[in-house]
């Protein structure tokens, strides 16, 4: 019995069925059309998809900001209650599919969240860290006194300079500490790095070289 031959056409020597992906893509290229192609879909479908999951990291306020769809948002709070890996999957699966329906400028909102969520947690992180290189500055160097006031001019300096004399005191006074164990530290530590937060909130800090700490100085 004959066997019956597929349809198709060869191109350079190589059998091209009709209806296979290979005819698709040369039909496109020959139509010349500006339609996407499959993988360009495929691309956006799974940069919408990984959207899709960062959106379960976004912080409820924030998610809360966006005009999003009740099924979408509601279709998110189930996807983080869900611990089961499957129906983890499915679930992410269906917000990829809502996620395909957004008009483009709620795109660029969610993007725009997630990235603000981001680098705004990076920031508070850094401006943390800059108070405390100053603090232990003003604690540490005589003249770091006067270049917190070049920078801080608006500083209570009568209360700076008390802070300062009493964290250095409340140093010296500390007992050593057992290996292993951070410093207990007193009140005007505490207190300075709560001035000095306060006053960095409306002027931004420079940076500063790393200094010692205080556990250092006793």
């Amino acid at each position: 019995m004959t066997r019956k031959l597929k349809k198709g056409y060869y191109v350079k020597g190589v059998f091209v069925a009709e209806g296979s992906e290979a005819d698709l893509a040369y039909k496109l290229e020959l139509k010349g059309s500006d339609e996407p192609s499959r993988t360009e879909l495929k691309r956006e479908s799974d940069e919408l998809q990984e959207i899709g999951e960062a959106l379960l990291t976004l912080r409820p306020s924030g998610l809360a900001k966006l005009v999003l769809s009740e099924k979408l948002v509601d279709a998110v709070n189930e996807a983080k209650r869900i611990t089961n890996f499957e129906g983890k999957r499915r679930q992410m699966q269906f917000i990829g599919k809502l996620m395909r329906k957004l008009e483009p400028a709620a795109l660029v909102a969610i993007r725009a969240a997630l990235h603000d969520q981001n680098f705004g947690s990076a920031q508070e992180t850094l401006s943390l860290h800059l108070a405390e290189q100053w603090r232990d500055r003003l604690i540490a160097e005589d003249g770091a006194f006067e270049e917190w006031l070049k920078a801080y001019a608006e500083t209570d300096t009568q209360q700076l300079r008390a802070l300062i004399r009493q964290a250095r005191k409340d140093a010296q006074a500390q007992p050593k500490t057992p290996a292993g164990a951070g410093p207990r530290q007193a009140r005007a530590y505490r207190e300075l790095f709560q001035l000095v937060r306060e006053q960095m909130q409306a002027i931004p800090a420079p940076e500063l070289p790393a200094v010692p700490s205080i556990a250092s100085m006793q």
